[in-house]
């Protein structure tokens, strides 16, 4: 079993190395306070001005200044080389909901990999910011007051149906699968609610929604969140 490193009882920002502005990070920050670092990400942190809670990654990517810049305790080195530095990130903070700036743009295939971690770990709901769009894996049951016009798009990353009311193209009915159906540029024609049966669908939104996905994803109960892959999935070596 994974052991904290971050263990808070409010949302908490993670940033990467990937494309994100100073701006973009302080108004995540704004929401989510304790700021973590997943490597290479510390820059960012650093040229905002902040000092990050903690340091997660193997350091491969990890900039040879911020050692002076950042207290010792702060730095949590994982050297498997199995999982990427958001996997290691992620799996290691305890929080009902993670913000993540810093991993998109770049390569697609580091963001391949972290739609892939998104889905894996579907009991840590994260949501991934960059500066015009939102991504997130689908809770089994959504609620966003979206304006008409606004892009609703999802994409499963395994079998899942589901329901709506309020999208342009009702998902009823459908036998969703990344290589049979997917829901990508959908829209809204007013408020939207989504319903899934399987913790697969990954949906994509613009970044105004952010206040309001927060709220959505925050308070959910257990009963309101998926349960971990606990028979599927086994933390790497030596973390």
């Amino acid at each position: 079993m994974t052991t904290s490193i971050v263990d808070k009882f409010e949302a908490v920002t993670l940033v990467g190395g990937g494309n994100a502005s100073v701006a973009l990070l302080l108004d995540t920050i704004s929401y989510a306070p304790t700021c973590v670092a997943a490597d290479g990400g510390v820059a960012l942190v650093l040229e905002a001005g902040l000092v990050p809670d903690a340091v997660i990654g193997d350091f491969d990517s990890l900039p040879q200044d911020v050692r002076q810049a950042v207290p010792a305790d702060r730095f949590h080195h994982i050297a498997e080389q199995d999982s990427t530095d958001f996997d290691k990130a992620l799996r290691h903070i305890t929080a009902p909901l993670v913000l993540a700036v810093g991993f998109t743009g770049a390569r697609l295939d580091h963001q391949l990999a972290v739609l892939y971690v998104l889905t894996k770990y579907p009991d840590r709901p994260c949501i991934l910011i960059s500066e015009d769009e939102l991504t997130c894996l689908c809770p089994p049951h959504l609620t966003l007051p979206t304006q008409a016009g606004d892009v609703v798009s999802l994409f499963p990353m395994g079998p899942v149906t589901g329901r709506s009311s309020g999208l342009q193209w009702p998902i009823d009915g459908l036998a969703f699968g990344p290589l049979t159906q997917i829901g990508t540029s959908n829209a809204a024609t007013g408020p939207v609610e989504i319903t899934v049966d399987a913790p697969h669908m990954l949906i994509m939104l613009p970044v105004a929604q952010l206040p309001h996905l927060i709220q959505a994803l925050v308070p959910a109960p257990p009963a309101g969140r998926w349960p971990a892959r606990a028979a599927q999935y086994k933390d790497p070596p030596r973390s």
